[in-house]
């Protein structure tokens, strides 16, 4: 299993547990276990998807729901269809084809606990039902809502976000970036399914323009901050402690924060890019404190 939040305050760390625990149960309902011939491809669905994680943006899912009143049950779909377009993104960049790693959250990788094509075919599955959960009645009765989710999410993950990010990535292996590239990439990479988990709960709750700008504003600074202290994590922590290999981007040549400004000048940036990220909140007032949290426990996670 990954590592489990640290320093987070401990009301913080008690909603998060909480979120794990039932996003984890609206995860299992959705992906149930089967006796079918194709058994094997919902045993690798749900290995890749229950084994440990620490549902940030599920969590942000939630916590942007609150501010709007959204049915919880609603919340917890669209936080599920979330995680499964997460970690069919991390299923698919553990491949030997991209960034052939072994072990994630602690244990494994997908294919090598199964196989390459059982790990590719599981992550087109996830992909495919993140959006089958979002279109269907259940997340919402407005049908331009489910429209709005599934719409607001491919744009997140596809060829302008997280896969163009990704491509990127694959890019940095062999071109050095400078700092404004890296943003670009993580800002795609990253950035992008975080600003979509912290806007659905805006689009469930039919708020305006400003309050959707406001949370999009603020998940964008905090995805920064987030790869930010990652690069950091990358050369400073060991696989024990993060669950996945250490000082992997060094090992690919990648160019990061940490490899572009230093260590010292990548925390300063973070510092910098979560206070910019908690100012957007301000429109929310203390609504809110639970997403400012959040954004200080990016500075000092461990994993």
């Amino acid at each position: 299993m990954a590592p489990s939040p640290r320093d987070a305050t401990p009301r913080l760390q008690d909603e998060l547990d909480e979120c794990v625990e039932s996003v984890n149960k609206t995860i299992t309902r959705l992906l149930p276990e089967t006796d079918l011939a194709e058994a094997h491809l919902f045993e690798a669905m749900r290995y890749g998807v229950l084994n440990g994680g620490k549902r940030l943006r599920p969590f942000m899912v939630l916590q942007s729901s609150k501010l709007f009143n959204v049915d919880p049950a609603r919340a917890r779909r669209v936080a599920a269809a979330v995680e499964f377009l997460h970690c069919y993104s991390l299923i698919h960049d553990d491949l030997p084809a991209m960034d052939n790693s072994d072990l994630r959250r602690g244990v494994p990788t997908v294919h090598r606990k199964y196989d390459e094509a059982t790990a590719i075919l599981s992550g087109d599955a996830l992909l495919t039902l993140a959006f089958e959960v979002l279109s269907d009645r259940e997340t919402h009765s407005d049908p331009h809502v489910r429209v709005e989710l599934v719409r607001k999410l491919a744009i997140a993950a596809g060829p302008s976000g997280m896969v163009g990010g990704q491509m990127l990535d694959l890019i940095g292996e062999e071109q050095e970036f400078d700092l404004g590239t890296i943003s670009r990439l993580q800002r795609m990479k990253t950035g992008h399914l975080m600003a979509f988990a912290c806007e659905a709960g805006a689009i469930l709750g039919k708020a305006d323009d400003a309050h959707k700008k406001a949370l999009c504003n603020y998940a964008y600074d905090l995805g920064l901050a987030f790869q930010v202290t990652d690069d950091i994590l990358d050369v400073d922590s060991t696989s024990t402690e993060t669950g996945k290999p250490a000082n992997q981007d060094d090992k690919a040549g990648k160019s990061t924060f940490v490899s572009t400004m230093g260590k010292d000048q990548a925390k300063m940036r973070a510092e910098m890019l979560v206070h910019q990220a908690i100012r957007h909140l301000h429109v929310f007032e203390n609504r809110a404190d639970t997403l400012k949290e959040l954004a200080h426990y990016v500075l000092k996670r461990r994993a």
